[in-house]
């Protein structure tokens, strides 16, 4: 995929994201996998060009993001133990 195409799809992905947050109903947290989506592209799109900080911002952004898709669909990243 070229580096254009790459960058264009970040953009959309991350922006239909960020309108699904703000529309704060039952499909909102959708935003956050479109978020995961933006983030993949805009890796990949940093190891195009070798923008090592556009790569590093973006593993972090990551991170939120499934901090966040974990927080809004109530996945725990806890282990938990059973007791016999």
């Amino acid at each position: 995929m070229s580096p254009d195409t790459l960058q264009w799809l970040g953009c959309i992905s991350g922006v239909v994201g960020s309108l699904l947050l703000a529309l704060h109903n039952r499909h909102s947290g959708w935003g956050f996998v479109f978020f995961l989506i933006s983030n993949v592209f805009w890796i990949s799109y940093g190891f195009a060009i070798g923008a090592m900080g556009l790569i590093s911002m973006q593993c972090i952004f990551f991170v939120t993001s499934v901090l966040g898709v974990c927080k809004w669909f109530g996945f725990t990243l806890r282990r938990t133990t059973t007791q016999l």
